[in-house]
């Protein structure tokens, strides 16, 4: 019984150790008798005990590889130092379990090979100002290349290019230069832009005030007009009123010396007098003379 219950539950031990459970995104390799067996995904899994082995746990999920630096000579000769991330992701449990040996290792070597083979094709400014095309040749490059190897490239990114120190200042130098030369740029057309309107504001102020004037002069000239008017039409109508009331010629006579006086305003000091209006003047003061004896 003894020897009974100890097989049982060696039995049972060898079962529950047999018993897999392979994780979310995961996969395992099972092989058999030393050759591949099958691929187990996600679930419960029994494995044949002393002839099946797990052979390697693959983790499905997308990887990051950060490579160190790498030295590369551009188109023109000039070395720099450029590193990059890889961004994969493993497809095939199989052929990556059995398509190359040390896949990281063969990825970083991949990426310095294809990076050198790129950047030598382009000179200095290309490099630094095409990126984006660096990136997506050695995506397209690599994924082609680890495809045997059940490795998927997602995205590839040149994550810092570093050009040699003397490169750096005189860059530093041009990009100072070239803002000091956009800056007078922008200095030169607003002093033209405040110029533009300054003469302009002065054109407007100077038409302005000539036409406050011409108003003002057509005003002062309508306002003469209209007095001159006046005064004529006044002239006239008494005129009329006087013609109307038919007034003798004593009448006349009298008005008549009025003008005189006060057109001489006691300045004159002589005055020549109508011999008719002189006639007149003396029959007036004869006129007088009789009145006053008779009085």
């Amino acid at each position: 019984m003894i020897y009974l219950a100890i097989a049982a539950a060696l039995a049972l031990v060898i079962v529950i150790t047999n018993i897999k459970i392979v994780p979310q995104a995961h996969a395992y390799i099972i092989e058999r008798f030393g050759g591949y067996c099958a691929t187990w995904d996600v679930g419960l899994h029994i494995k044949l005990p002393f002839v099946d082995r797990v052979a390697k746990k693959v983790n499905l999920k997308e990887h990051v590889a950060d490579f160190p630096p790498q030295a590369v000579i551009t188109e023109d000769n000039v070395t720099m130092q450029i590193d990059t991330v890889v961004y994969y992701q493993i497809t095939d449990p199989k052929l990556y379990t059995y398509g190359v040996e040390s896949p990281m290792m063969a990825i970083e070597n991949l990426t310095a090979t294809t990076l050198r083979n790129i950047i030598g094709d382009l000179e200095l400014d290309e490099t630094l100002t095409s990126r984006e095309t660096v990136n997506t040749k050695m995506r397209s490059i690599l994924d082609e290349a680890t495809d045997p190897w059940g490795i998927k490239i997602n995205r590839v990114e040149l994550k810092n290019i570093m050009p040699p120190k003397e490169i750096q200042d005189a860059m530093e130098r041009q990009m100072k230069a070239e803002r000091e030369r956009r800056e007078s740029i922008l200095r030169a057309e607003g002093e033209k832009k405040s110029a533009v309107l300054r003469a302009e504001g002065e054109k407007e102020s100077a038409i302005l005030r000539a036409e406050a004037k011409k108003q003002a002069a057509i005003k002062e000239a309508e306002g003469q007009a209209e007095a001159i008017i006046t005064v004529r039409t006044a002239v006239a109508e008494g005129i009329r009123k006087i013609n109307e009331s038919a007034p003798s010629s004593a009448y006349l006579t009298i008005k008549s010396l009025e003008s005189f006086e006060k057109a001489a305003d006691g300045k004159a000091t002589k005055i020549i007098i109508p011999s008719e209006i002189q006639g007149l003047a003396g029959l007036a003061a004869s006129l007088k003379g009789i009145l006053t004896q008779t009085e």
